[in-house]
């Protein structure tokens, strides 16, 4: 007696089960690599971030400064967003945010870009200037960056600092030094330390308490040096 060969209705059927299969083994490693994503969301942007601000402070020169500090800036606080993942690596991709500058506490392990504006590729890579007149070692220099979790990465050092702690800045010609003489929690509304002063001072701001209030540190200029390849080593540029 001879075998039966399949129905052409088994062979499609088969095919349909197929197919139906390979789709929902797909679709199951679309959902791993989706969750695994929102679960590690916060690790992959603190990554990146960390990565923008290393790489910006290792790429600044005189030169980078000159051109950067040129160019517009966007200074309009209610357009600054949140950082995610996406936002840390369209950063790196754009490669638009303008350092002008560098960022120093060593007491409290903050080692920061500083850049022009506060666009998302800027707060997503050091911290931004406030304002578009302001001159570094001149009235107020105000500075806002993003709080992260990660310690080390953006403003976040900034909750640990004491006053009498000091704060460098440079804009590769010249280092300014100032020593921290105020440390307060502010509400969001306190728009007046964005405001310039008579008095040379720099002033910090990050959110506090989950962005429900912002963390206000400034201090004094106390000492104007050259910049020099030995005094420069304090901003960890190489």
């Amino acid at each position: 007696m001879k075998e039966e060969r399949p129905t052409r209705i088994g062979q499609r059927n088969n095919k349909k089960k197929n197919k139906k299969t390979i789709f929902l083994r797909i679709l199951a490693v679309i959902l791993v690599l989706v969750g695994l994503v929102l679960i590690f969301n916060g690790q992959i942007r603190d990554l990146m971030v960390r990565q923008n601000q290393t790489i910006a402070l290792k790429k600044l020169d005189r030169k980078t400064i000159a051109k950067n500090e040129k160019k517009k800036g966007m200074f309009d606080f209610s357009k600054v967003k949140e950082i995610d993942a996406g936002q840390a690596t369209r950063a790196r991709v754009n490669n638009t945010a303008d350092a002008i500058g560098a960022l120093a506490i060593p007491q409290v392990n903050m080692y920061l870009p500083i850049m022009k504006g506060l666009s998302d590729d800027a707060m997503s890579t050091g911290g931004g200037t406030m304002r578009a007149d302001q001159v570094m070692g001149k009235g107020n220099y105000p500075l806002a960056g993003h709080y992260m979790t990660a310690k080390g990465v953006l403003f976040s050092p900034l909750e640990q600092s004491k006053i009498g702690q000091k704060v460098y800045l440079t804009d590769l010609n010249k280092i300014y030094i100032y020593k921290i003489y105020m440390k307060k929690k502010v509400d969001p509304t306190a728009v007046w330390l964005v405001n310039n002063t008579k008095q040379d001072i720099v002033t910090l701001i990050t959110c506090a308490d989950g962005g429900v209030n912002r963390w206000a540190v400034r201090g004094n200029l106390i000492k104007t040096e050259k910049a020099t390849d030995t005094n420069l080593k304090i901003f960890k540029l190489k």
